[in-house]
């Protein structure tokens, strides 16, 4: 055993785990120019999760950010050697991906449209093909397969040496076999790390402490929600045709993967239904290079498909037995970024059997968020604060961990809803919106109706639901609908420094008279989108916010990071949209309050008597048409539903109406990759006056460059010309047969007739009418291309 050394009494940052994301974290700080690092392994270098990880490394994702992110780590991992003189045993063999079913068969061939838009080497080929490039596979019963020429594998331990020795060249230390205990704080930051061999003080800590990193962040009230399960493979004997550059093969309709070792193949897989291993708060300790014990019985469902698909395994010998625990998080996306609740305490961890792949990509990205304060390209599907402290609860993790794993290779349906765990939080409206038919989707734990109607059914096609969601949405431009939106997010914001803070961090100006609601989006130093929310001044010095039911820690964390103090209300109001032509008349007639034109327009709040409830009433809109937001007292919010009337409707509806009328949704169109130019929405910032706000700077300076010519993207509406297709988002966009865009929404707009939705065009010149008036677009639906009609006004602008 090699001796501890002696540690600092201090170091600018400590992160805490020695597997691969550790190292790759503390490798990038180092390049980066932080060479102040010290990175604590409570045992020793990947001996946690990472040593027994497949290896596998796909670029090609599902999102342009997320593939981008993979890409630079095969990158990264295939040029390590030369640097650090240690090899990584990448190799780059290329991936197969076959298909049992159409369904499959769909999504692969979505897979392949989304591969020409990122720009990244795919091709659909047949049954036949897919063997010649895998010879011991059975194809018999596949539909077609995509060949991946992208994808490689790389050794894990090998991997973490490598990049432990690139930070230790640039200036990083290294210490094995110092555990840390615990951290101290002060102010609500963290100042120092307390280990088994002494403390040390610190400006920053990144905790990535792989299954560990719960239980570190519940010693100081950070959240970082993640559970254990088991995961199984095997390596076997020699296999007649494996040789060392085989091709990583992906069964994902028989939930299983094949990567040659040695000779033989290592087996893997997902199941569906997987097995939790213990509780964070209970992990083992020490727990080094240490495996469960075998469970054939469980890893029974994947040999049996395995055998399927390599009939030679029959006869095939069984080298290795391995079951080690891996972290998975409630919605099968990782953890990243710097914790709402402690300043410098910084979270990457949580990888959902993706580890070895996101590692590269995922430690500089995290690398950058730390040196430049926020992060610097769009990372809010990985956001740790896209999760809330109610999150963090053992017995909800571990009921989720078991569903989550088998998403891997589940077909990705569009619009699939969890099912494990719920319910966490209901609308007061909750039981009377079930008796109704409401069939409930969820976001940040809240249970919301997508639709009333008899089931909710996953298909690439028109779903069952869709002549209902279709009558709701009839329903809101033609009378009166009434949608449960209790799941907004919202914020009083209050006292002397409220107005001047929020001018900062408001790109719109929110200087107004009082009841006066403005829509504005919160941009950071890069001039692109944080948030995107309305701001009602209810008095001199008092703001009510409302925003994305999503968002809600992410968005309280940016509000105190810019010294604005905000107070969630989140909880203590029900909202209900009554929407539609007739929505005047409906609420006219349960008030004594004026709604006329005149009295009450649009943009504009203020306190009402409804049904003899009092209430915040707000004309805005999010579906085009007349409406007013009803924000309720909880305790009310019955007596008010029970006296609306009008046609219950759901979300789907409401995403169909929004793409109607144009209108964009942060975490799609409005995104920190894109800001107010390309979203087309430099109409609600202030930068034609003279007002001072977060981001200005770098829009007023893109603004300026884009005048100069050159390359640039913009938003635009589409319609699909034909009845016959459904989109759900995604889709690449095509002129002339050649690639141009990425729809960002999509869905059937009852009104127009077909699907409409968003799409980001690039061009290397302005994107105006003009430009787009010519035509020749069309859209990739599973391989089929339907013509479309872009604009930059929307369908019912």
């Amino acid at each position: 055993m090699s001796p501890v050394p002696e540690l600092p009494s201090r170091a600018q940052v400590v992160v805490v785990g020695g597997g691969v994301i550790g190292t790759s974290v503390a490798y990038h700080l180092a390049k980066l120019g932080w060479t102040d690092v010290l990175l604590l392994e409570q045992g020793t270098l990947s001996c946690g999760t990472t040593w027994h990880a497949a290896g596998l490394v796909g670029p090609l994702r599902a999102s342009e950010s997320g593939t981008r992110l993979v890409q630079y780590s095969a990158e990264l991992y295939a040029s390590l050697e030369a640097e650090t003189g240690l090899a990584t045993g990448y190799q780059h063999v290329g991936g197969v991906i076959v298909a049992r079913t159409e369904d499959r068969m769909v999504q692969l061939r979505r897979t392949a449209a989304n591969a020409v838009a990122y720009d990244m080497p795919c091709e659909l080929v047949s049954p036949g093909r897919a063997q010649e490039l895998w010879p011991a596979m059975r194809v018999d019963d596949l539909l077609g397969a995509i060949w991946l020429p992208g994808d490689g594998k790389v050794n894990p331990a090998d991997l973490t040496q490598s990049l432990a020795r690139g930070a230790r060249l640039a200036g990083a230390r290294i210490a094995e076999r110092v555990r840390v205990t615990g951290f101290s704080t002060a102010d609500d930051r963290v100042n120092g790390v307390r280990t088994d061999h002494g403390d040390v003080e610190c400006e920053v800590v990144v905790n990535c402490a792989g299954q560990w990193a719960k239980a570190l962040g519940d010693l100081v009230g950070v959240t970082v929600p993640l559970h254990s399960a088991e995961h199984f493979y095997v390596v076997t004997d020699a296999v007649p045709g494996v040789h060392p550059d085989l091709p990583i093969l992906r069964d994902p309709d028989g939930w299983t993967y094949f990567k040659e070792e040695t000779g033989g193949l290592v087996v893997g897989g997902f199941e569906p239904e997987a097995k939790p291993w213990r509780a964070p708060d209970d992990l083992p300790y020490p727990f080094e290079f240490q495996l469960l014990e075998e469970d054939w019985d469980h890893f029974s469902v994947l040999m049996d498909q395995a055998l399927l698909r390599i009939p030679a395994l029959e006869d095939t010998g069984v080298r290795k037995f391995y079951n080690g625990p891996e972290s998975f998080t409630p919605d099968n996306q990782f953890l990243l970024g710097e914790a709402p609740t402690l300043r410098g305490f910084f979270v990457g961890a949580g990888f959902n059997s993706v580890g070895i792949a996101s590692a590269g990509g995922a430690g500089r990205a995290l690398a950058e968020w730390i040196v430049a304060g926020e992060p610097q390209d769009d990372l809010v599907a990985v956001d740790v604060r896209r999760f809330a402290p109610f999150h963090g609860d053992n017995g909800w993790l571990r009921s989720r961990v078991s569903e989550v794993l088998g998403l891997h290779y589940a077909v990705p349906w569009p619009n699939r809803e969890l099912e494990s765990g719920r319910p966490q939080r209901t609308s007061p409206l909750h039981d009377r919106l079930a008796s109704r038919g409401a069939l409930f989707g969820t976001r940040m734990g809240w249970e919301r109706p997508n639709v009333f109607g008899p089931a909710l059914e996953y298909s690439w096609d028109k779903p069952s639901w869709l002549p209902w969601s279709a009558a709701e949405q009839v329903a809101c431009r033609t009378d009166v609908a009434v949608f449960d939106q209790t799941s907004f997010s919202k914020y009083v914001v209050a006292g002397p420094t409220a107005l001047e803070r929020l001018q900062w961090v408001c790109a719109a100006d929110v200087d107004v008279e009082v009841g006066r609601c403005v829509y504005t989006p919160f941009l950071n130093e890069r001039g692109t989108y944080e948030a995107d929310l309305t701001v009602t001044r209810t008095g001199g010095d008092s703001f009510l916010l409302v925003s994305s039911s999503a968002t809600t820690i992410r968005d309280l964390d940016w509000l105190a990071r810019h010294d604005v103090p905000a107070r969630d209300v989140t909880e203590e109001h029900a909202v209900l949209g009554v929407m539609g032509p007739r929505s005047r008349s409906v609420l006219a007639g349960l008030s004594g309050d004026d709604w006329s034109e005149e009295g009450f327009p649009f943009a504009t709040s203020r306190l009402v008597r409804v049904a003899g409830v009092d209430l915040r009433a707000t004309r805005m809109t999010y579906v085009g048409e007349l409406g007013w937001e009803l924000l309720v007292p909880v305790g009310d919010a019955g007596t008010v539903y029970d006296a609306l009337g009008g046609t219950d409707a759901g979300y789907y509806a409401i995403e169909s109406l929004r793409l109607e009328k144009g209108y964009r949704a942060f975490g799609r169109e409005l995104t920190p990759d894109a800001g107010p130019v390309e979203a087309g929405l430099v109409f609600a910032t202030a930068l034609s006056g003279t007002k001072v706000f977060l981001g200005r700077a770098a829009l007023e300076a893109h603004r300026a460059g884009l005048a100069g010519g050159g390359p640039r993207r913009r938003l635009v509406s589409f319609v699909v010309e034909s009845t016959e297709p459904m989109l759900w988002g995604g889709e690449l966009v095509l002129r002339d047969g050649a690639p141009v865009g990425q729809v960002t929404s999509a869905a059937w707009g009852a009104t127009v007739g077909s699907c409409v939705g968003l799409a980001y065009l690039r061009h290397d010149g302005p994107v105006t009418g003009e430009w787009l008036a010519p035509g020749g677009f069309e859209v990739d639906v599973a391989g089929e291309r339907y013509a479309v009609r872009c604009s930059v006004r929307a369908p019912l602008g």
